[in-house]
């Protein structure tokens, strides 16, 4: 399966969450323009991390203190306290700007970086006293801001209108669920039939029809003959749960969002999941629909890389190390959403055989009703 993805912001790697670089020569304002974004931003709801750059090095430690004669000795330092935390390294173990990217981007919603006007990120540049462009050497700008006029408006206005585009261009997969027990079912739900086609292969059209070629099959259970080559992922092993099969998801393409499917929804098709993707927002982690009686359902939602990261680590804290989607219906990230009144039925499930009969039963009653 191929890993390319749609990337917005120009860089050669994935990171979980949109970076834009604000550069200029020094002097020209970016610290104090950073800051009064930061505070726009945060203000929002967003989670921000900035990320500086400076050649010339920090002053961040005092002479003296725990933490410096630990740095001098030639640790990598890591201080907590009760409101804050922060990490100091040394030339030795300093981590490449991809690195620290991906890092902070699976917890927060926007990077902003400043400097770095070298590399292939999109950029703001903002002028000094004497400019009117940038050089022409920087590429990936998206946007000037002279050096008069109202530049932290301007910036806030930018970063509203690009920051939905960006969230949303990020690679976005699909995952078949079939790793369940179907206990109730008596027999593999992904392989029952259901008006003519097993749930798994309803399941499989509806991802193909907004996902293509990014949509595999995860967990151990049996394919029908049909979806043989489909991509597929195993468990990921030592966590029991559903949830095991989302890790395994976000481990394999740890930039992208997820849409997953359990194999007991015999209406879906791809306007269910269009709607799902529709909903994609900065801030947003998690889209989990409410079914028709108003109970969430975890198992045909959307993820962001940022819930998914948040689950693993969830599950490494549980002592049965279970892995619980249902875990992040009380994060404020979490968007628990009705799906309108003709979309619906894709969020009716059936567990028992007397369930599936009931929705055959239905269907042809609504056929019925077509004709």
């Amino acid at each position: 399966m191929s890993t390319a993805t749609n990337n917005p912001a120009g860089q050669s790697w994935e990171c979980g969450a949109p970076v834009l670089a604000v550069c200029g020569y020094s002097g020209s304002g970016k610290t104090t323009l950073l800051e009064a974004a930061i505070a726009d931003l945060v203000a929002s709801g967003l989670r921000v991390a900035a990320i500086k750059h400076d050649a010339h090095g920090f002053q961040v430690d005092r002479e003296g203190k725990d933490s410096d004669r630990f740095f001098r000795a030639g640790a990598t330092v890591s201080l907590r306290g009760p409101s804050e935390q922060f990490e100091r390294r040394g030339a030795n173990s300093l981590l490449p700007l991809e690195v620290t990217l991906a890092r902070l981007g699976a917890e927060h919603d926007l990077l902003l970086v400043e400097g770095h006007k070298d590399v292939a990120l999109p950029k703001i540049w903002l002028c000094a006293e004497s400019e009117s462009a940038p050089p022409a050497e920087v590429t990936n700008v998206l946007r000037v801001l002279p050096w008069d006029g109202d530049r932290r408006t301007a910036f806030r206005d930018f970063v509203r209108e690009w920051l939905p585009g960006a969230w949303r261009a990020r690679r976005l997969c699909g995952g078949v669920l079939i790793g369940g027990r179907s206990t109730r079912m008596g027999r593999p739900k992904q392989l029952v039939e259901f008006d003519g086609r097993t749930l798994a292969e309803i399941v499989a059209t509806a991802l193909h029809g907004v996902v293509g070629a990014e949509a595999v099959a995860v967990g151990t259970g049996e394919l029908p003959a049909t979806l043989a080559a489909m991509p597929r992922l195993a468990d990921a092993p030592g966590f029991a749960g559903p949830g095991a099969a989302l890790i395994a998801a976000h481990r394999w393409a740890p930039a992208a969002a997820w849409i997953v499917a359990a194999c007991d929804h015999p209406h879906l098709r791809a306007e269910h999941i269009e709607w799902l993707a529709a909903q994609r927002r900065p801030g947003v982690w998690a889209v989990v629909p409410r079914q028709a009686d108003g109970h969430p359902c975890p198992m045909l939602a959307l993820y962001e890389p940022q819930a998914l990261e948040m689950l693993e680590r969830q599950a490494c804290m549980d002592a049965e190390r279970d892995a619980r989607p249902s875990a992040l219906l009380d994060l404020p990230q979490t968007l628990l959403a009705a799906p309108p009144e003709g979309l619906a039925d894709g969020w009716k499930n059936v567990n028992t055989p007397q369930e599936l009969e009931a929705e055959r039963v239905r269907g042809t009653g609504n056929s019925r009703d077509r004709k």
